[in-house]
């Protein structure tokens, strides 16, 4: 690939990672344990929504095919995305979804900061103005999960569960494929390898002040990067996409 082209759809998988974490935790509104956090979590999700804009308008610009933010966003095939399975995954319980966020969140914090010094001054200016944001969201998921780990029997044994069951989903965060290595090699992108360390110990930190256990690793659960997606995805791109597609063109 050119280096545009490396450009375009290193953005575009950002975009989709944003977009689609954006969406699950808009389907928690109204959904939350307390009015604060029905507020916090709408403003998380607009966040994560502004982010992909901006990456999915960069990528646009990078194609120079004409596409818009919208169009990457509401008019792909679910094969054309290329997010991370755990994003994807349901919000389950309130658990669930803060599992969710710390797992996330701790990734794409580290992700960000190695990408504000990557060679591209479109990708680190993205990245800088969304770590700021990222950074927020990871005090706010990690003091939820402290509290709940830490709090009664069940809120300690239902987010232990959690932890358990969404860690599969995090091995491909560190597997890199052709994309990734064009990406480091050509614009000092990052070095998923020398990240799972930073990661690792980041998790392990707030885990363990949760009084929770980091699962032992196991089979991991891929695929998310090469357009193959979890029986979930489906149905929350119809959701998604379903005004683009039922009114072709239409505009507010």
């Amino acid at each position: 690939m050119t280096d545009k082209n490396v450009l375009a759809a290193y953005a575009t998988r950002l975009g989709d990672n944003a977009l689609i974490i954006g969406q699950r935790m808009i389907e928690l509104v109204a959904a939350g344990p307390e009015l604060e956090e029905e507020l916090a979590n709408a403003n998380f999700a607009l966040d994560y929504i502004g982010q992909a804009r901006m990456f999915f308008s960069y990528a646009g610009e990078c194609e120079g095919a004409g596409r818009s933010e919208d169009d990457f966003a509401f008019l792909r095939p679910e094969h054309e995305y290329q997010n991370l399975l755990l994003v994807e995954q349901p919000n389950g319980h309130f658990g669930d979804a803060i599992v969710r966020q710390v797992l996330f969140d701790s990734w794409y914090l580290a992700l960000l900061e190695v990408l504000t010094r990557c060679s591209d001054e479109g990708i680190s200016d993205i990245a800088a103005r969304a770590c700021k944001e990222v950074r927020y969201h990871l005090r706010h998921s990690s003091q939820w999960l402290v509290r709940l780990g830490d709090g009664t029997d069940e809120s300690h044994a239902r987010v232990q569960q959690s932890l358990n069951d969404l860690w599969k989903f995090t091995g491909e965060m560190f597997v890199p494929d052709d994309l990734d290595d064009e990406m480091r090699s050509a614009f000092n992108g990052p070095h998923l390898e020398v990240l799972e360390t930073q990661w690792r110990a980041d998790v392990a930190a707030i885990v363990a002040e949760a009084t929770l256990d980091l699962p032992d690793d196991q089979w991991m659960a891929s695929g998310g990067k090469q357009g193959r997606h979890t029986e979930h995805f489906g149905f929350l791109l119809a959701e998604m996409q379903i005004m683009q597609r039922t009114f072709p063109g239409a505009t507010w």
